[in-house]
């Protein structure tokens, strides 16, 4: 009988789980051929567009938006890189509580890092004067 063990022969055949390999099973055994994940059978789809919105945490006047981030997820990053290439007029930036924080475990960037990058303007912990009174610029 097909067990789900990761030793099992159906794990050792490519199954993922337990039930798909106790269905081959129950296939082979009645006597009905079937592939199992075979190239051939691929079936090409495209994910919609999916529209979505942006509420920027602080806008100031001079047209400067000031996104603050305690953990910048890779969401938030993937986010940020649509925003800037549908919208290149919008200045973004960040104000981390800790810019030298790693966007990962496994990763030696750091948030600082990635927004140098990707040419994002930052701040650790609170906004630059130099913001505040920045003219506004007109494109």
């Amino acid at each position: 009988m097909p067990t789900s063990d990761k030793k099992s022969v159906g794990y050792r055949l490519g199954f993922r789980s337990g039930l798909e390999e106790k269905v081959a099973h129950q296939l082979k055994t009645a006597g009905v051929p079937f592939r199992y994940e075979h190239r051939s059978d691929r079936i090409v789809y495209q994910k919609p567009a999916k529209i979505s919105r942006y509420h920027p945490d602080f806008c100031l006047p001079n047209g400067i938006i000031v996104e603050t981030k305690g953990r910048f997820l890779t969401a938030d990053r993937q986010k940020h890189l649509l925003i800037r290439s549908q919208h290149p007029e919008k200045d973004i930036r960040f104000v981390f509580s800790n810019p030298k924080q790693k966007i990962s475990k496994q990763s030696k960037t750091t948030y600082a890092m990635w927004c140098e990058t990707h040419k994002f303007e930052y701040a650790h912990a609170t906004i630059p004067e130099g913001w505040l009174k920045e003219a506004r610029k007109t494109n």
